[in-house]
Formats: C-alpha cells, sequence, structure tokens
C-alpha cells in the first residue's frame, strides 16, 4: 500500500478518536481543559509518527513534498485542531521552513530544534496596525545597529499565536536608504527580551482565544537582538518573507479545503435531518440541492487546482500567478460553503453549538491574511494580460 494512503487512513482514525471528541472544549471557551489534552495528543501524534510532516527526518518529519502533504493538510484542516495535532500549524510550519532553509547552525539549535520537537512555539511579526498589510514594504519598525546587535522599535499586530509564543520572527527596517524590496530584515527576537510586549490579544468578533488560539498585538521599545538572531543579512527580509509565504499560502488553501469537506458533511447531514414538514426534510427541496451540487462543484474545483499548482512548485516550477490564484479563490470557495452551511442549520448556525460560527468567524480573515484577495487577482491579471501584449 502506497505509504501516503496508509498514513491518511491512520490518521483519520487519529483525528477521530484523539482529536475531535475536543473541540467542544474549543467552542466552549474552555481552554483550561483543552490544553493539557491537546498536549496529550500531540504526544500520540508524535510517536505515531504523525508529526512535522514536510520537515526532514532529523527533525522528526516525513520530508514530504507540499504535493504529498496536499491530501495529509486537507485532512488535518477537517478539524480546528488538527494542523496544531501534528505540529503543522501556522506559524509554527512556516518558521520552521525558513529556519530550516535559511537559519545558521546556531540559529538551528536554539530555536528551531526545539520548535520541531514541539517544546515550544513561536509566532511572526510583520504586520503592523499604521500601514496597510497589502503592501508590507511600507512599514515602521526600525532595526538600528549597534555594538554587537540591533535596536529594535515598532508596533506590530495580528501576530498569530503569540501568547505563549517562545519567539518572533521580526521583520524590521534595517536599511532605509535602499530600495523598497531591500529595505528590511529579519530577526528572531525572545518574547522574554526586554522591550518585548504582548498588549493584548485582539477579539476576532467577539472571541480574543487563549494560548495558540489568539492573534496578538506586539510593542518593541528599545528592544536589542544580538547579532546572532539576524536571519540572513540585513536587507534579505523580503526575500525571506516571499519564499516562507508561498508554502503558507498553499498550506492555507489544502486546510481551507478540508474544512469546506467537513462544513459540506455538515451541510448534508443537516439537510437530511431537519423536518421541514411531516413528510419532508430540507433535502427534499430544489433550492437546498442546488447549494449541495453548487459547493461540491467548488470544493472539487478547488482541489484540482490547488494539487495542479503544488504538482508544478513540486517539480520546480515558481508559481507565483498559480499561488495567487488558489489563494483568493480557495478563500472565496471556503465562505460560499460555510455561509450556505449556516443558512442550511438556520438559528443553530449562527450559535457555538457547532464548528460553523467558529469558523465563520476565525475564517473570514482568510480573504484579507497573506494578502487581500484584491491584489492577489492583480497578479493573476498582470500574469494573464502578458499573453496579448505585443512584445
Amino acid at each position: 500500500m502506497n505509504k501516503i494512503v496508509a498514513d491518511i487512513k491512520e490518521l483519520k482514525v487519529f483525528l477521530e478518536e484523539e482529536v475531535k471528541p475536543l473541540e467542544a472544549h474549543l467552542l466552549n471557551g474552555n481552554y483550561d481543559a483543552l490544553i493539557p489534552a491537546m498536549a496529550n495528543f500531540r504526544r500520540v501524534a508524535r510517536e505515531s509518527s504523525f508529526w512535522n510532516f514536510p520537515m526532514p527526518r532529523e527533525f522528526g518529519g516525513q520530508e514530504m513534498s507540499l504535493e504529498d502533504f496536499a491530501p495529509v493538510s486537507e485532512l488535518l484542516g477537517t478539524s480546528p485542531l488538527g494542523h496544531f495535532a501534528c505540529n503543522v500549524q501556522a506559524p509554527d510550519i512556516g518558521n520552521m521552513e525558513l529556519l530550516l532553509h535559511f537559519a545558521t547552525d546556531d540559529q538551528k539549535e536554539r530555536f528551531l530544534k526545539p520548535l520541531a520537537a514541539g517544546e515550544i512555539r513561536s509566532c511572526f511579526g510583520m504586520t503592523e496596525p499604521e500601514h496597510a498589510g497589502s503592501n508590507p514594504i511600507i512599514m515602521s519598525t526600525s532595526a538600528k545597529k549597534t555594538d554587537g546587535g540591533w535596536i529594535l522599535n515598532g508596533h506590530k499586530w495580528f501576530t498569530t499565536g503569540a501568547d505563549g509564543a517562545a519567539f518572533c520572527i521580526v521583520m524590521a527596517v534595517t536599511n532605509p536608504d535602499e530600495v523598497p524590496h531591500k529595505r528590511a530584515g529579519m530577526f528572531i527576537v525572545p518574547t522574554d527580551s526586554d522591550g518585548f510586549t504582548l498588549l493584548r490579544n485582539i477579539s476576532i468578533m467577539g472571541d480574543a482565544g487563549m494560548g495558540y488560539f489568539t492573534h496578538g498585538e506586539i510593542l518593541l521599545t528599545d528592544c536589542f537582538v544580538p547579532d546572532s538572531n539576524l536571519i540572513g543579512n540585513p536587507g534579505d527580509g523580503f526575500k525571506l518573507a516571499q519564499n516562507r509565504l508561498g508554502p503558507g499560502r498553499i498550506h492555507h488553501c489544502m486546510r481551507w479545503i478540508g474544512i469546506a469537506e467537513r462544513v459540506m458533511e455538515m451541510l448534508c447531514m443537516q439537510a437530511i435531518s431537519r423536518q421541514i414538514t411531516p413528510s419532508k426534510t430540507l433535502a427534499d427541496l430544489d433550492i437546498t440541492r442546488a447549494k449541495i451540487a453548487e459547493n461540491r462543484a467548488r470544493i472539487d474545483a478547488c482541489r484540482a487546482l490547488v494539487h495542479q499548482v503544488t504538482a508544478k512548485i513540486s517539480g520546480g516550477s515558481t508559481e507565483r500567478a498559480g499561488i495567487s490564484t488558489i489563494k483568493f479563490l480557495a478563500a472565496d470557495m471556503l465562505m460560499k460553503v460555510v455561509d450556505d452551511a449556516i443558512q442550511i442549520h438556520g438559528g443553530l448556525g449562527v450559535t457555538d453549538d457547532t464548528l460553523l460560527s467558529f469558523w465563520y468567524r476565525h475564517e473570514r480573515g482568510s480573504r484579507i491574511y497573506d494578502g487581500p484577495d484584491e491584489v492577489h487577482k492583480l497578479v493573476v491579471a498582470k500574469e494573464e494580460l502578458k499573453k496579448y501584449t505585443a512584445s
């Protein structure tokens, strides 16, 4: 049997038996019970080799390509706890891949190894409240050179999982007089550093979360970072960010397809069980069947395109326009499926008795973060128009 297929079947059992039963704690905000339970199923995942799938074996992974990881990530996406269970959650998996390819040996020893082992968490500080995230080269956070290191000052937000993270990878302007894409550097900043302050966990549509399930607002005030914590060279920040964000966007798309499949299951189960007359259910209505058909087509078409792009990347293609295409397509698909499922569930759909409201709150941002829809559509349109422009 193909190893990937075997992993999928065993992983599905793990999710059903170990992970999904704990979702009620998340819905109820019962983090005191959820956090130790998550530590237990993460231990089970690691012992079962359901761990760090894309990472090298020396870091506990299976060295999966993006193409091979796609169906695994989709399955993990069927639970909001799935990726975290296997240590492939954002932003940690993106930070691990970044450190794997660009960190020094010393940085790997101090930061990558414990992160890959699941002993610590990390976060990523790029977006700033004073500037549009759609144009990240406009950045105010500064890094000024001093003896033995750098002094960072700035303001970041939507720093996912900052609450409880051991370190933050921070983008800051190191070369203010350079061309825009060579102005910033990337630093590993321990969160217990003097001058690093978590101001708050931002409330997302009424839910501030706890620990990993948060988006933090960060203040850097004369925060000293040693030279040994600079990733690459000053001015490499945006180049490093693109290497991180490309695979990260694909990981999001895989996860969104998994969410959509779980939501589709909920939609169909509600449709066939909800009586509207003594002899009919919602599933007997043509309008319900139309929603089911349309959403099945959306999910399958999105999956096919994501797999097409990941296959090309695994073959060595850069696929910039392809990544942008699947980013806005998958985000839009997800919100349509979730919205239709809420509608089919009626009043129940807007309560916290199901995962629908959780996903609506936390995934509405899918059309904004890692580049808003509008920016990705411009990238795709620009590439398409090149085909018709006279040379």
